[in-house]
């Protein structure tokens, strides 16, 4: 049996610092979120989850059309430094080093492999479920390329971060615990 897993990236959000929960859609994100919509519309859905942080709930609540969402606690965004401030240069090289050493992080931040460690379980999860076939998920980037660098390390590092746009979708599809295929779905 195959299972796909439709990893939904988060529209644009307005950054806000220290308000990382809370950060809705920007109009921009929004309207870009309905898009999604079209894309995925005729898929029905055996499930959707998603992260805790708004933006990421309403980007997958409006490429859904659903608000029947459990909300994953251990699906947050991965963060990549403590609660002060860094040139957005230190931060992309900080992911950078990360995807090499998986066990690097920033004072007060996570690893990949910290990342890997919380959220894997729920993807384990989904593949053991048989009545499950196509699930949703709302992400982030970071905590997204994270959980897939676990089955690919090679392919999914800083480069497939970078270039990742807001909102993106990938449909994973899964035989067991296996990953046989990654395919952008959508791109902004």
């Amino acid at each position: 049996m195959q299972t796909n897993i439709f990893m939904i990236r988060h529209a644009e959000s307005p950054f806000i610092f220290g308000k990382e929960r809370i950060r809705p859609l920007s109009k921009k994100g929004v309207k870009d979120a309905k898009k999604l919509n079209e894309i995925i519309q005729d898929i029905k859905f055996d499930s959707i989850l998603s992260s805790p942080y708004k933006r990421a709930l309403q980007t997958v609540e409006y490429a859904t059309n659903s608000s029947n969402i459990k909300i994953c606690e251990d699906l947050k965004e991965r963060p990549i430094k403590g609660n002060y401030k860094l040139p957005k240069e230190e931060i992309e090289q900080a992911i950078k080093r990360s995807f090499i050493d998986i066990d690097f992080c920033l004072e007060g931040g996570e690893t990949v492999r910290e990342a890997q460690f919380r959220s894997l379980p729920i993807i384990f999860n989904i593949l053991q479920d048989l009545e499950l076939k196509n699930v949703a998920i709302g992400t982030h980037g970071n905590i997204m390329t994270s959980i897939m660098n676990y089955f690919e390390k090679d392919k999914y590092n800083y480069n497939f971060w970078k270039s990742t746009t807001k909102p993106d979708i990938y449909k994973l599809t899964f035989k067991g615990f296996s990953m046989l295929s990654s395919e952008r779905i959508y791109k902004n």
